[in-house]
């Protein structure tokens, strides 16, 4: 088949262009600016068109058009495709198409779903099942990709709930590792998050498996805490997910604590560098939500409880920032850091409005938070402003989920 993905360097469709390769089909695929993402696409042998999308993009020839959620239908690709009557499906409709074909654990949740699934990936990768993986991280282990190709017939996937989207898969193992106030441009309130994640858990077999609520109270917490090499609470329960996981395909737990135990986190995920200027030790973080941000602060507070911590902050959407304004304002005033820099909010597109992005800016959440140790500033200035008054052997935590992890880099 000859297969053409819309937006193929999101973190989803770019792991579903890697399938459709490893299954032997010509894939080619756009999206509108090159990343370290298109890049490792097209040293694989993907044809990448980047820049504004055209109409030429799309040849009678094709078989399927995939395009990301956040394609809209006058995208100049998919009228065309529309056009020459192609077969065209969504992101989650054709993922939801593969969870059909095989056996499938899917990771839902609020938070943690990348991690989560990456450990379940790893353990049922020692223990042999041997199983195909789409995941939104890459994978150190998976040879920093977000894609294995396996060859059983177990898929593990992470099933995100933006736009009811995990509605269109067809799992028999479901983790929920959480359920909070996210995606409320689409869900508009907390009540419609829970309903979505209600439809979807009823989605499970009668000889299904569902994992959820889990809690540090489990038996084998202490043991899990004892051998994680990541930091966090957080990361105890999303492990202890995996193991509920591992034990229901009767995996010996001798596999799984050893799989966890080797477990060394993934990209954007409490992900640790070390700097040779200042000896600083970076960490880059993918936390984007109020929870998230509290959950990071606090692994940072358990791995280095003495030393000054610096966070740079990029809000990612102005819906979001605009939705969880107080909560973001509360995070940030308990916030045990002694400087938090808040920098221009990461646009994503096709999910802002111009009516909610002027109302919102990290100028006004750090004027909010009203408390000397959170500033702002834009984020040319950040470089600079960072290296001229951070000291030798402090931890710079760079934290967001747009291009942030770049200022990363620089260090």
């Amino acid at each position: 088949m000859k297969i053409h993905l819309i937006g193929i360097g999101g973190i989803g469709v770019s792991a579903l262009a890697q399938y459709y390769l490893s299954k032997g089909h010509k894939v080619t695929g756009s999206d509108l600016a090159s990343s370290e993402i298109t890049e490792d696409l097209q040293k694989k042998g993907i044809k990448v068109f980047i820049g504004k999308q055209k109409s030429k993009n799309i040849s009678k020839d094709l078989d399927l058009v995939v395009h990301s959620p956040a394609v809209k239908k006058d995208n100049p690709e998919y009228k065309k495709a529309k056009q020459f009557k192609i077969k065209t499906q969504s992101y989650p409709e054709a993922l939801g198409q593969l969870t059909k074909e095989y056996y499938t654990v899917a990771v839902a949740g609020a938070h943690g779903k990348s991690t989560t699934t990456a450990m379940i990936a790893l353990v049922l990768t020692q223990a042999g099942l041997d199983p195909t993986v789409i995941v939104g991280t890459r994978v150190k282990e998976f040879e920093n990709s977000n894609f294995r190709a396996g060859k059983s017939k177990i898929l593990v996937i992470e099933a995100c709930e933006y736009d009811s989207s995990f509605l269109h898969y067809e799992p028999k193992i479901i983790v929920v590792t959480n359920i909070d106030k996210e995606h409320l441009d689409y869900f508009k309130t907390f009540a419609n998050v829970k309903k979505s994640f209600e439809k979807f858990m009823a989605k499970l077999p009668s000889d299904g498996c569902l994992v959820k609520d889990v809690s540090l109270e489990h038996p084998d917490a202490g043991k899990i805490k004892n051998i994680l090499q990541v930091p966090g609470k957080h990361n105890v329960v999303n492990a202890l997910s995996a193991l509920q996981v591992a034990r229901f395909l009767q995996v010996p737990d001798q596999i799984t604590f050893k799989a966890l135990s080797e477990f060394a986190g993934t990209w954007r995920r409490f992900e640790e560098k070390n700097s040779k200027f200042k000896n600083l030790k970076i960490i880059s973080d993918y936390g984007h939500h109020p929870n998230e941000i509290k959950a990071t602060f606090q692994a940072v507070r358990e791995k280095y409880p003495k030393e000054i911590v610096w966070c740079v902050f990029q809000p990612h959407q102005h819906q979001r920032t605009f939705y969880l304004f107080d909560d973001f304002v509360k995070t940030f005033q308990e916030a045990n850091i002694n400087k938090i820099i808040l920098t221009d909010i990461y646009d994503v597109a096709g999910r802002e409005t111009k009516t909610i992005s002027n109302k919102i800016s990290s100028e006004k959440l750090a004027k909010k938070v009203s408390k000397e140790s959170v500033i702002y500033l834009p984020i040319k200035k950040i470089e600079n402003y960072v290296k001229g008054n951070i000291s030798k052997g402090d931890v710079l935590v760079v934290m967001g989920a747009g291009d942030i992890y770049l200022l990363a880099d620089k260090f």
